[in-house]
């Protein structure tokens, strides 16, 4: 067993490595193996691998806590400085109003797949402790509504045990990959889903054009200078909110304890908000550039390094402990598609939003510029900036999830 953590470190950043570097070979192998397993199934669970087989010490290890302390923070505001208000203006309403409504579908589905599972098999919701089950569904709340970052957010937030949360990935990984290959699908039938939705696509395609001409315009090779600039802004935004944080939550358990049933007096709660607060602030200044120079990108390195420390806590054997966390999941996907399909019926939105605002929820960043790409390369961005609003608003809309799942667990 491997107990130093400068050790467990390399092995999992050559891990990483791997993983992405086998994902970008052209081979029959590795393209039908991913085509099956997703690579960021293998950042959570190789590690997890490794922890259940004795290789590592993942409990006992510190990496995790340092990185989540050091790490998520700078993540957040990575993701979402690049939040680029003009351009979401410029793709319409419907885009956003699509992507919201799928964000609404989510904060429906949970409390609602709570209820149903519980009615009907109250022994699927029995836990004590960090083993209640809404605590793990309220890390899902976060990824499913803004991604990684936001998930490992609400982790820390409501602390569900190393064991429930391992089975939450399953469920976000299978379903989430499921609804992606799905939409995936439905971008080669693209028409005629318009036709069933009465929507008119040629929006898109205007869409298209746009940012073809933007791309061209803004790519550029990042000098030294600015990758300085890009983790003193991550890692300073991270002290500010630390900073913060240590006087708030504090402030709040001395002078209003009843509100801690509201997770406010958590320090690392108050740590997520104020550093997505300082993110979305800084993308309306002139720093908002600093995205074409790798903003988000930098901010992948980061999340990637925090799913493998967490994944390294993993015991896989536990994953199928609990399979009506499996309905849970399937139940909830399905609210987020009545209420995305309602919607995108109503106002008559066409499918590429639909799908595009669906995976900006569902996936974050990568999976949702897939999906867009789907349709047509130029259109990756659309997905990406989608996805960062998703991050915006991924830990506030799951953290009201995770309080209506709350309320429901207690009154069944």
């Amino acid at each position: 067993m491997i107990q130093n953590d400068a050790s467990i470190l390399g092995l999992l950043m050559v891990v990483l490595a791997l993983v992405f570097y086998t994902a970008s070979l052209s081979g029959i192998f590795w393209k039908k193996l991913y085509s099956v397993i997703p690579p960021l199934l293998l950042c959570y669970f190789i590690p997890g691998l490794l922890n259940t087989f004795g290789v590592i010490d993942g409990i006992d290890s510190q990496l995790y806590p340092v990185v989540s302390k050091y790490f998520l923070p700078a993540c957040l505001v990575l993701f979402t400085i690049g939040m680029d208000w003009h351009a979401l203006i410029r793709l319409g309403p419907k885009a956003i109003i699509a992507m919201l409504a799928g964000t609404v579908g989510i904060i429906i589905g949970g409390p609602t797949a709570i209820w149903l599972v519980g009615t009907i098999s109250p022994a699927t919701l029995v836990g004590e402790g960090a083993d209640e089950v809404w605590r793990g569904m309220a890390t899902l709340a976060g990824s499913w509504i803004g991604g990684g970052a936001n998930q490992t957010a609400l982790k820390e937030v409501f602390q569900p045990s190393d064991r429930l949360f391992s089975q939450v990935v399953a469920v976000d990984v299978l379903v989430a990959e499921l609804w992606m290959a799905l939409l995936i699908y439905g971008a080669g039938m693209a028409s005629r889903l318009d036709k069933l939705l009465g929507a008119d696509g040629t929006a898109v395609l205007e869409v298209q054009n746009k940012l073809i001409a933007q791309q061209s315009g803004n790519a550029r090779i990042p000098q030294m200078k600015e990758y300085i600039y890009l983790a003193a802004i991550g890692f300073g935004a991270s002290g500010v909110a630390h900073l913060l944080a240590d006087q708030i939550a504090p402030f709040i358990g001395t002078n209003y304890p009843d509100l801690a049933k509201f997770s406010l007096t958590s320090t690392f709660f108050w740590v997520v908000t104020i550093s997505t607060m300082i993110g979305i602030s800084l993308s309306t200044t002139p720093l908002r550039k600093l995205e074409y120079v790798g903003a988000s990108k930098i901010g992948s390195v980061f999340l990637y390094v925090l799913i493998a420390t967490i994944g390294m806590q993993m015991d896989l054997k536990a994953v199928m402990d609990n399979p009506g966390l499996f309905a849970i999941g399937f139940i909830w996907m399905c609210t987020h598609a009545i209420v995305l399909l309602a919607v995108c019926k109503w106002l008559k939105i066409p499918f590429f939003f639909m799908a595009v605002g669906s995976q900006a929820n569902m996936g974050g960043s990568a999976s949702a510029s897939v999906v867009a790409a789907a349709f047509h390369p130029s259109l990756a961005p659309v997905g990406v900036l989608l996805a960062i609003l998703g991050y915006a608003v991924g830990t506030y809309g799951g953290y009201i999830t995770a309080l209506l799942m709350q309320w429901i667990s207690h009154t069944l």
